[in-house]
This record gives C-alpha cells, sequence and structure tokens, in this order.
C-alpha cells in the first residue's frame, strides 16, 4: 500500500488521540507505528504533517514501541531518515533527532550492545560540539538549533543513564569556552559532571584526566561512552529539584572521592567556569545550575563553598521566586560555611518585606512565607523535628506580617504559623511595650471563633476557625498560658453553636493531649448541663458519644433520662444508643443499666429497642475486659453457616438502598425572571430507565430556606425533562446547591447516589418590579433611585463591552427588568432581589471598550455581588 493522504493520516491521528489504548487494540492500530516511519519518507505528505507524526512518536512512543527490540527498529529508521534529508533548511531534523532520543530512552534500548545508540550518540556529541558533520547534514544557518537540540537530547540521555557522559567532561568543558548555545550546553555540562562524581565516588574510582580538554571522535583512541558504571547509577539517580534532604547515606558516598590536588584544582575551574556563564541564562535554568553544582560540591573535600561566593552576592537581592529559592537551598546545604550572619539577616529581611507588598499574587505571598516558616537555620537549635522560628526573626520585624480576619484563609494561616512559633519564644510583655504576640494570638483566635459562632455563617469560617485552633494547639502545646483560654474559648464556641459538633469531634481526633484531655471535660460538661431538649440535642448526642467517659456519669445519666423522652424517631434513638455503647466501653457501672433495661421497652423504633435490649444483655452478663472487647470494632466477618443467612442476604439486598454511580446528569437551564419568587430551571437527562425518582436538594449555611423534594415517575434516556426548582433566599447571595437522588431501577433495586453540585448564580435570583403606568418609567425609575438613600448604598462599576456593543448585551441579560430606556443611549434597569432587596442600574454614555454603570442598593451586601456580575457581563456575550 502506498503512502496515506493527508486527510487519511489526520482522520487516524484524532482517532488515537480520542482513545490511545482502544486504537491500538483495533485493527488500524497494529501497523500504526510501521505506517508512520514509512509515510515519514513520502514526498507527497507536506513537512508540517510529517512533523505531526513526530509529535506523536514523542507522545506515545512507549505505546507504538514497547519493547527493546521494536524500539531499536524505529530508532534505526529515524536516523536514516534524517540523513537522507536533503540539504536545503528544513523543519524535520530537530522533531527528529528529539524522536530517536525519546524512543531510545522509553523503550530501554540504551546500551553498549545497541546499534542504534551507537549511532546516535556519536552524532549527538558531534552536533553538540558544532563539527561539520558532511555534505548535505543541514545548512549553517540550523547548525545553531541543531546543537542546542543536540545537548538537550544528550542531557536526557544522561539523566536515564548516569555517568554515561563521563569521558566527554573535558570535550563539553571545551566547548563552553567556544562560540555555542551557553544555557543547553552548561546544564548538559553541570548535569554530566554531577553524575559523574557521584558514579566515581560509590566505585571508589579516580577523576584521572576526566577534566582535561579532549577531541573523542573517533580513531583507536578510547572510547567516550563509559557503560561500566552506568547500571549502578540507576538506583542513585536524583531528582534534579533544588532542595536537599537533611542527613543522607549518599553523603559518605560524595565524601569517599579524594582527588588529588590537581584534580581539586580542574574540578574547581570547571565550577566557576560554569558558573560565571552563569548570568546568561534564564532564571530557571540558573537555579537548575546552582543546584546541580551544589549537590557535586556538597560534601566533596577540597572543594570551598566560597566558590558559589560571588553568584550569592549577585543573587542576594534577585526578584526571582526561582533564583531565591536556589540560593535558600544553597544555606541549606551549605549552612555558616558559605552564609554569613549578614547573609541570613538580609534574607530574612527581604523575605519579609517582600511578603509585606500589597500587589503580591496569593501563590507568591505564600511562597515567601512558606521560606520564612522553613527558614534554613545557621546553628539550628533543639530536636530536628520541633518547629521554631528563624533565630534572627523577632515580633519586631514580622510586625507587618501579622494575620488579620480581612486576609484569604491560606494567607491567614500561614501568617497564623508564623505567629505561632513566635509566641513560642515570647514573654507575656511585648517589645518596646507594645502587644505581645501571644496576646494578639489570642485576640485573633477570639475573632475566629466569633465569626465561625454566628447563626447561619457560612462554613467556610468555620472551617478557618478550626484549622487554626488546631495550628495553635500543635505549635504551643508546651506553652501553658495559651492552652487554657483556647480550650475555653471552644466550649463557648460549642455552647453558642452546638452545630458545629462534627468540627469538634475532628479537632478532639487529630490534637495532642495537652488539649484533648480538658477540652473534653469542658465540652461534656456544656452539653449534660441541658435539659436534653430542643432541636440540637443530634448534635449534643454526637458530642457526648466522643468526649463521654468514666468521670461525671451521674450528670451524663440525668441528661440521656431526659433527652430519651425528646427521642421520637430513628435517628436520634440511634445516636442516643451510641452514647451508651461510648459509656459501657468506659466501663459504666449500675446506672447506666437500669437506663438500658428502661429504654428496652419505651423506644418506639423496633431495631433501637432490640440495640437496647442486646447492650443490656452484655452488660449484664459480661465483665468490663469482655464488654470492652464486644463493644470493639469486628476483626473479621463472620462465615455463613446457615442455608437461612446466605437466603436472607438476597432478600436484604433486594430491600437494602444501595449506593451506584450516579445514572442521570442535571444542569440549569435557562433562566425565567417571573413569578412570585426565584426559580431554578434544572434540566434532568437520564441515562438509563428511572423510576420513582426523588431528588433531595441541600443548600450550605442558613442563606436559604430548606428546599422541597422534586419527584418524577419515570425518566427515560434520550428524553431530557425540564424540573422547576422554586428558591426561597433568605439574603440575596449565590450558593450551591448539593443534590442526592433516590430511584428504582428496572431490575427492581432501590439505590441512592450523589450528584455533582449545581451553582446557584447572582442573577438567577433576579425579579422584575411590577410594570408602571404607560409612561410613568423614568418617573417611576427616579423614586426608587431617590428612596435607597440615605439606608443604602452607591457605587459605580466599569462594565466592559463585547464586539456586540451595549444594545446586545442589554437585550440578552436585562431586558426583563428595564424600566425606561432611551435606545442606544441609555438605560434604567431596576431589579427585585428576594426577599426585600433591590437594585438599581444606569447604563449611559456608552464607549468602545465599555460603559459606566451607576447602581444604588439598598441592601450594602449586595454592592460587590452586582460589580462581579456585571464586570462578567462581557464574557457572557
Amino acid at each position: 500500500m502506498g503512502p496515506r493522504s493527508r486527510e487519511t493520516w489526520a482522520q487516524r491521528l484524532g482517532a488515537f488521540r480520542a482513545s490511545p489504548s482502544a486504537f491500538l487494540a483495533g485493527p488500524e492500530g497494529e501497523g500504526l507505528g510501521r505506517d508512520l516511519l514509512s509515510d515519514l519518507r513520502s514526498e507527497k505528505l507536506s513537512e508540517q504533517i510529517k512533523v505531526s507524526l513526530l509529535t506523536l512518536s514523542l507522545e506515545f512512543s512507549a505505546q507504538l514501541w514497547p519493547d527493546a527490540p521494536a524500539a531499536e527498529a524505529a530508532a534505526n529508521s529515524l536516523l536514516d531518515t534524517l540523513l537522507l534529508l536533503p540539504p536545503r533548511p528544513s523543519a524535520l531534523r530537530r522533531p527528529l533527532l528529539l524522536a530517536a532520543t525519546t524512543i531510545l530512552a522509553a523503550g530501554d534500548a540504551l546500551g553498549p550492545a545497541s546499534g542504534a545508540a551507537g549511532r546516535l550518540l556519536p552524532l549527538l556529541l558531534g552536533l553538540a560540539s558544532g563539527r561539520d558533520l558532511g555534505r548535505g547534514f543541514g545548512p549553517a544557518g540550523e547548525q545553531r538549533l541543531l546543537q542546542a537540540t543536540a545537548c538537550e537530547c544528550l542531557r536526557e540521555l544522561e539523566s536515564c543513564k548516569p555517568g554515561l557522559l563521563g569521558g566527554c567532561l573535558g570535550l563539553l568543558r571545551g566547548l563552553l569556552g567556544r562560540e555555542g548555545p551557553v544555557q543547553p550546553l552548561s546544564l548538559l555540562l553541570a548535569l554530566a559532571l554531577c553524575n559523574t562524581l557521584g558514579v566515581q565516588a560509590r566505585a571508589g574510582a579516580s577523576l584521572q584526566g576526566l577534566l582535561t580538554a579532549s577531541d573523542p571522535r573517533t580513531g583507536g583512541g578510547q572510547s567516550p561512552w563509559d557503560w561500566t558504571l552506568v547500571g549502578d547509577g540507576d538506583a542513585h539517580l536524583q531528582p534534579q529539584a533544588p532542595s536537599w534532604p537533611a542527613a543522607e547515606e549518599g553523603d559518605r558516598g560524595l565524601a569517599a572521592l579524594e582527588p588529588s590536588p590537581e584534580q581539586a584544582r580542574e574540578l574547581r575551574a570547571v565550577v566557576a567556569q560554569l558558573l560565571d556563564v552563569s548570568y546568561l541564562l534564564t532564571p530557571v535554568a540558573q537555579a537548575q545550575l546552582l543546584w546541580l553544582l551544589g549537590w557535586a560540591l556538597r560534601g566533596r573535600r577540597g572543594q570551598p563553598p566560597a566558590l558559589f561566593k560571588p553568584q550569592l552576592v549577585r543573587l542576594l537581592g534577585t526578584a526571582q521566586l526561582a533564583l531565591l529559592h536556589a540560593v535558600l537551598a544553597l544555606k541549606a546545604a551549605f549552612g555558616e560555611a558559605m552564609f554569613t550572619g549578614q547573609d541570613e539577616a538580609l534574607l530574612l529581611r527581604r523575605l519579609t518585606l517582600a511578603a509585606q507588598h500589597p500587589a503580591l499574587p496569593l501563590p507568591t505571598h505564600l511562597f515567601y512565607l512558606h521560606c520564612l516558616l522553613n527558614f534554613p537555620e545557621n546553628c539550628p537549635l533543639g530536636p530536628t523535628d520541633e518547629e521554631a522560628a528563624p533565630l534572627l526573626l523577632g515580633p519586631q520585624q514580622c510586625r507587618g506580617l501579622l494575620p488579620s480576619l480581612l486576609h484569604d484563609p491560606p494567607a491567614l494561616l500561614a501568617r497564623l504559623h508564623l505567629l505561632c512559633l513566635l509566641s513560642a519564644e515570647d514573654g507575656e510583655e511585648g517589645e518596646g511595650g507594645g502587644q505581645s504576640p501571644r496576646r494578639y494570638l489570642g485576640e485573633l483566635l477570639a475573632g475566629l471563633r466569633q465569626m465561625a459562632a454566628l447563626e447561619g455563617g457560612p462554613r467556610a469560617s468555620a472551617t478557618l476557625c478550626f484549622q487554626a485552633s488546631y495550628l495553635a494547639a500543635r505549635c504551643l502545646a508546651t506553652c501553658p498560658s495559651v492552652l487554657p483560654p483556647l480550650t475555653y474559648g471552644l466550649a463557648q464556641l460549642y455552647q453558642a453553636r452546638p452545630a458545629l459538633a462534627p468540627h469538634f469531634v475532628d479537632l478532639l481526633d487529630r490534637v495532642g493531649p495537652e488539649l484533648a484531655k480538658p477540652l473534653r471535660g469542658l465540652l461534656r460538661q456544656a452539653v449534660v448541663c441541658g435539659d436534653g431538649s430542643g432541636g440540637d440535642l443530634r448534635w449534643h448526642l454526637q458530642m457526648l458519644a466522643e468526649v463521654a467517659d468514666g468521670e461525671a456519669q451521674g450528670a451524663t445519666l440525668r441528661f440521656l433520662r431526659a433527652a430519651a423522652a425528646h427521642c421520637t424517631d430513628w435517628g436520634l434513638e440511634q445516636a442516643l444508643l451510641r452514647v451508651c455503647r461510648a459509656l459501657l466501653r468506659a466501663g459504666a457501672a449500675g446506672g447506666l443499666v437500669d437506663l438500658l433495661q428502661e429504654l428496652a421497652g419505651r423506644l418506639e423504633d423496633p431495631d433501637g429497642r432490640d440495640h437496647a435490649r442486646l447492650y443490656y444483655l452484655l452488660s449484664a452478663h459480661l465483665a468490663a475486659p469482655k464488654l470492652g472487647v464486644a463493644l470493639g470494632p469486628s476483626l473479621a466477618a463472620p462465615a455463613l453457616t446457615s442455608s437461612l443467612v446466605a437466603e436472607n442476604q438476597g432478600f436484604a439486598a433486594a430491600l437494602t438502598v444501595q449506593e451506584a454511580p450516579a445514572p442521570l446528569r442535571l444542569s440549569v437551564g435557562p433562566r425565567r425572571p417571573e413569578g412570585p419568587g426565584p426559580v431554578l430551571q434544572l434540566q434532568a437527562e437520564a441515562l438509563e430507565p428511572l423510576y420513582s425518582l426523588e431528588l433531595r436538594f441541600r443548600v450550605e449555611g442558613q442563606l436559604y430556606a430548606p428546599l422541597g423534594a422534586v419527584h418524577v415517575p419515570c425518566l427515560c434516556p434520550g428524553r431530557p425533562l425540564l424540573l422547576p426548582l422554586p428558591l426561597q433566599p433568605r439574603r440575596p447571595a449565590p450558593t450551591q446547591l448539593h443534590i442526592r437522588a433516590l430511584y428504582t431501577t428496572p431490575a427492581g433495586l432501590t439505590c441512592h447516589t450523589q450528584l455533582p453540585p449545581l451553582p446557584v448564580g447572582f442573577a438567577s435570583l433576579f425579579l422584575p418590579f411590577p410594570q408602571p403606568p404607560r409612561g410613568a418609567g423614568p418617573a417611576f425609575f427616579e423614586e426608587l433611585w431617590a428612596s435607597c438613600l440615605p439606608k443604602g448604598a452607591e457605587s459605580r462599576v466599569w462594565c466592559p463591552l463585547g464586539p456586540q456593543g451595549l444594545e446586545a448585551l442589554v437585550s440578552r441579560h436585562l431586558e426583563p427588568f428595564v424600566v425606561a430606556a432611551q435606545p442606544p443611549a441609555s438605560y434604567h434597569v431596576a431589579i427585585h432581589l428576594p426577599p426585600n432587596s433591590r437594585l438599581l442600574l444606569r447604563l449611559e454614555a456608552a464607549q468602545v471598550d465599555g460603559v459606566p454603570v451607576a447602581l444604588r442598593t439598598d441592601d450594602w451586601a449586595v454592592l460587590p455581588l452586582a460589580g462581579d456580575y456585571l464586570r462578567g457581563l462581557s464574557v457572557a456575550v
């Protein structure tokens, strides 16, 4: 069969990228690699199509040629294609080199017995050295690009086989001094030097002659490829990242290499040469070069870290994050042998000042804070796993890094972590009579608890409060003056908002005994002092099941007796029995047995009565050690010893509600701003037949009233259904709907599933005002406009315009709410936001790229939401 056309290859490549495994398993995938290599030599295909084929071989080389023989044959074919290219400029030479290198590396075909490797390595070394490889191998204009590509290929091979280029160090060093691509050559030489030193040290070999200039082109001289130590180097390949472990076995291997004074001088000369040209590299390449050289010299005898001092002086003031990270990595590696106290003070001052920049993006801000929290010390004090603030960093320098309730949660937690480390070393009085870090920390934690205690507040505030409390408890566990206020504050938080019981349970499981023990006692006291009634009973029982123990059993049993009268459903009864179970495991005596006997006769649910009767019988017939084992977790599933049990399992499977993957898709349809309240149009599409479908909705927080369930008798695939869902917002704010579906399958099984959450946008709450009398539009709007002040708020927003202009934007998004208009000059928009807020807009004097919008509202909390909505309209058009 002849070469395939451009359209055929486009179809094959599209089908392959859609599902590589399925395509290769089909009939067309068997000869894909063979056809690709063959059509690369076809003159009927353009170079653009051939580059696409080579890109495919780069991305999926392991799938196209999975074993070493196939990879070697493919690499030989690519090298033959490379040599057959005409001498004119071509876009295929560099992709061919990259593809041949990738295929050999991915197919594990690199080795002394590989013919393709024997052809590729001299070719790459010749291109990297800039030699003329003969007539027809590309014009002179491509030599510099080919030289850079060859260096990248050699670096990839050296990374796969550390020590492979050990015999080429002298040649690469000589190339660095001549005209050529500095960055690829520098990184290649640094990687080869680092790997060779490590391999030679582990083997106990010498550096004799490796660092002197040589030209191993051909002839009877020694081969530049050293395969003898490559196998041992695979297991010790170090990651190319700017960090070092604290201590490792490899350091002793690095120090085992003892070069002669002449070899030490040559090594210093090579490192100095690389450092001298490092300023010509990009910041990321400079950081990688510094890491490689630092790794090569770390623990090396006769190689002083002072070689890096000129570069350190140049980089101490860098604004590049990669270079700053490399400097800190060098500090972690060499410590006081390279960094003085002034250097450390300068670095800390730079980090603290940079982290306070107001225009800093959040990731960069967190990076600087992370560097402060993990600052490598010259003389670390205390255990290695103990956290502490940098020695030269005090509260006065960090005054601008104190956390605030206005910060984003990640930034607040990072700043709070630093504040906790400072508080661990701080006394009760601040420097210069100012506020101490401990006192500020206590006030900040109190503020977070106040935000979390607000009824109906967002869950993010509660989560942030408990994250901060855990951080303070972990860092200040040995500070007796900090934990008591934190403990009492958390107990008051629970009394104010018992719905946070799951957060308290999680916190008690994670903190140490310094906080957990007193907090358990206070929480138990806060629960049992109540009368056992009210809507928070289920939270009290959940908390009591966590904190109940052998202490204060009388008060606990009195609370349980009072709560039993209010446990009227299955869930509350099970929560009550979980507390009884916890008391049994803690060794509770007579009073609990009497309570269990009463519960066995008075609980409404049969399951609850059976559990209470079981616990009563266990407590009456088992001693405390055996009772703890009986109520503990089961170590093994019971064996089926009865045919009746096996038969009943089928009934249980049919009668139990089972969890299953989501069989339907829900999306938000187009909104219809009409009626007395906002209605969310849900579009449901089934993937399989569903019967008796029930959708249950839950909204986070208390911003919306509880939503009723939606029932659908039958939902079939291919017949999407539009389901209206009335919303009852208590505040005009966007939110997310958490959806759970309960349905019956055609097989008769009842299943439930959790669907992905659906967003409720700010615009989904918009409702129009009643239509004013004819001709009263401007006056009606002006009355509304004047009524918003002085109690409301006013602002101005710049609304960008898309290519369709202001008229298209208004007609698509705001037309139902326009009260008065003079198109296309001005529009007056009145929006009613349930339950009783209003949003008024004036859009006038549109300019080329946007329109200024004046807005008023009687609810100031609507302003940021309205601003975000208006700024996003141009994207939605």
